[in-house]
């Protein structure tokens, strides 16, 4: 009798503490939801950003790092314009008016604005492309690496990190390049559709004063085609980095594919981060960069502190590129027919995590 009632006793603890492990393990994964990088249903964007601000307090050491070592120094040189030469942007706004002047639009406050803003960020772009094409894209790699990380539920590692790095640097960077590409394709088309029906307008004998409507028109078309591509080129690059046979155009067509019927949810997402970067970026201009107000000490901690918030805004917006990406790779219909393989694919980097740098030379050859 008290070998039997030991073995009840000892039966009953086992599945007191099975209940307990698999009640602390439900709680895990309904806190996190990163089981397998699979989600139940479509997310929307507040779902996204939901998502993102778990995983920021999952791992909140390894992503403030990254915003700290990466993201902070190219946000400080990109708001602060110092790289710029302002002479040529004098130059590059001129030209832009005459083209606008013999095109008929007016030269009023606006139409000065929008073209000394567009060779402002034409001449940052050109002049810090080198910075984008190291700080950037290895900020944009390591939060892909340490989000895919927190899904998989492992601690980042620096080490490890360089080794995926330095393995899957040609591929981003091929892609980035495309990406350039398609930007400066996109914005180059905008304008010479804009000149010409503009200059429709007026061989038709339309006052300056009216050509801007159908300016406009042209404009706010043009800036949902911009947002979507700007959607596209940064799936492409999360793609890039997870996906070893994408790289280049094939990175972007199959971002295209992947975010099909998933447009709503993006654009939201950029037109919310677009105004958050546009806020501070707005708050940069007129306390720091111009003396607005007072004996000018304020900007000793304001300037510090909006590169601080701007990195923050970017930094959110890099990982909710990341879960979009997971969220429409889990609704697509190519995940649904054929998940056993796509799964291989997107975990290939945590595979070779796993593995010692030996092996992932030896893999890679």
């Amino acid at each position: 009798m008290e070998v039997s009632s030991d073995r009840i006793s000892l039966e009953a603890l086992n599945i007191e503490g099975s209940e307990r492990k698999k009640q602390s393990c439900g709680h895990q994964v309904t806190s996190l939801d990163f089981s397998n990088h699979q989600f139940q249903n479509s997310m929307g964007a507040l779902d996204i950003l939901r998502e993102t601000v778990k995983i920021l307090r999952y791992n909140s050491v390894g992503f403030l790092g990254i915003a700290a070592l990466l993201i902070c120094p190219l946000s400080a040189v990109s708001l602060s314009n110092v790289l710029v030469d302002r002479s040529v942007v004098k130059r590059l706004s001129i030209r832009l008016l005459l083209i606008a002047r013999t095109s008929g639009l007016p030269l009023n406050h606006v139409v000065k604005q929008s073209c000394q803003r567009f060779s402002e960020m034409a001449v940052s772009t050109a002049v810090c492309f080198p910075l984008y094409m190291t700080l950037l894209l290895l900020s944009k790699a390591a939060v892909v690496y340490l989000v895919d990380c927190s899904y998989s539920k492992k601690q980042f590692d620096g080490l490890k990190f360089v080794v995926i790095a330095r393995k899957i640097w040609r591929r981003v960077a091929l892609t980035y390049m495309w990406v350039c590409l398609v930007i400066v394709g996109v914005s180059a088309v905008f304008l010479m559709l804009l000149i010409v029906v503009c200059n429709m307008f007026l061989i038709f004998g339309f006052t300056p004063d009216l050509i801007v409507y159908p300016g406009v028109a042209v404009g706010l078309v043009f800036s949902v085609v911009f947002a979507h591509a700007i959607i596209t080129c940064n799936i492409a690059i999360v793609i890039s980095v997870l996906e070893d046979a994408s790289s280049g155009p094939r990175a972007l067509l199959r971002s295209g594919i992947l975010i099909r019927g998933q447009t709503q949810v993006g654009l939201l997402m950029y037109l919310g981060s677009t105004i958050g970067m546009a806020f501070v970026q707005g708050l940069f201009e007129h306390r720091v960069k111009t003396l607005s107000y007072g004996d000018g000490s304020s900007r000793i901690w304001e300037g510090p502190l909006l590169v601080i918030m701007y990195s923050f805004v970017v930094l959110i917006d890099s990982m909710m590129t990341v879960v979009f990406y997971f969220s429409c790779r889990s609704s697509s219909m190519e995940e649904a027919s054929s998940s056993s393989s796509d799964g291989e694919e997107a975990m290939s980097i945590l595979e070779m995590m796993t593995r010692s740098p030996t092996t992932i030379t030896a893999a890679a050859q």
